[in-house]
């Protein structure tokens, strides 16, 4: 399975931003995809993820701000980032999780949020 990010980049507090995740490989085995986070100095942490059958989960920092979906039809998913904080400033990472208990990774994409 390959994850290609796109749609990080800089935008002040209180804006938006789109990420979305491409997936194309041996899509078929994929059950959950979602975004984790990282920041300098810090542990990767779950932002969202979406099950193959719909089912969301959120970190409790972003639950109100972010949606996550996700287009089967293009094997892609989305998260829709409102209310951006400083603290929300991180590399952002697509995960897949197969249904045999595999992750894939995406390269990341810089999101940085400006007072």
């Amino acid at each position: 399975v390959q994850l290609v990010e796109s749609g990080g980049g800089l935008v002040q507090a209180g804006g938006s931003l789109r990420l979305s995740c491409a997936a194309s490989g041996s899509i078929f085995s994929i059950n959950a995809l979602g975004w984790y986070r990282q920041a300098p100095g810090k542990q990767r942490e779950l932002v969202a993820s979406i099950t193959s059958g719909g089912s969301t989960k959120f970190a409790d920092s972003v639950k109100g701000r972010f949606t996550i979906t996700r287009a089967n039809a293009k094997n892609t998913v989305y998260l829709q980032m409102n209310s951006l904080k400083p603290e929300d400033t991180s590399v952002y990472y697509c995960n897949a999780a197969s249904f045999g208990g595999v992750d894939y990774w995406g390269k990341g994409t810089l999101v940085t949020v400006s007072l």
